[in-house]
Parts: structure tokens; sequence; C-alpha cells
């Protein structure tokens, strides 16, 4: 705020909380709170919820630990960006990387 100012409006759920946070820094008029206006907000923390809620299944914090460091290996293995490269190119990634999977798995 030191830079940019003060905002125009903050995009909020109702959460009532909010409005101590937004009367201490000075801006509580300038709440929208909309159906679909913090949708924008929302999307951008589903990856967060999506490990949250995986995380909440686990009693303890070590077997989460196991889990995502075998997890965090694999994923990176096969995950080959597809929305970047083309069909063929990403077709070959997949094979070469499911024919080294076979192979350290046997």
């Amino acid at each position: 705020m030191k830079r940019n100012g003060r905002p125009q409006a903050i995009v909020t759920d109702r959460l009532p909380s909010y409005g101590a946070a937004m009367k201490q820094i000075g801006v509580e008029r300038r709440q929208l709170c909309g159906r679909w206006l913090n949708n924008r907000a929302d999307n951008s923390h589903q990856l967060f919820r999506r490990r949250e809620g995986a995380m909440a299944r686990f009693r303890d914090i070590k077997t989460l630990q196991k889990l995502t460091s075998v997890h965090a290996s694999i994923h990176n293995h096969f995950n080959h960006e597809r929305h970047l490269n083309k069909r063929a190119m990403f077709k070959e990634n997949r094979s070469a990387a499911l024919a080294e999977w076979r192979e350290l798995a046997a």
C-alpha cells in the first residue's frame, strides 16, 4: 500500500473476520461481495485446497511426508506439460517415461 496507495475495491467473500482487518487498514467501505467476484482468488487456491484435503486424511505427519516424497518423484517423472508440447512429442516423452518406469519397477 505504500507504493500503490489504497485500493479502490477489495473483492472478498462474506467472511466476518475480513471486516476487522479492513477496518484496521482503513478500507472497510471498499469491500465488494458478490456471487462470482471472488472466483479468481478461489481458483488460484484450488491446488492448496486439494493438498489440504489429502493431508487431512493422515493421522501422522511422517506417513504424509513419506507419501508426498514418493508422489513428487513419480509425478515429476510423468508430468510432461502436455499443453506446451505438440501431440507427437508428448506421446514420445510419455512412452519413454513409461519404458523407464517399467524398467525401474521390474
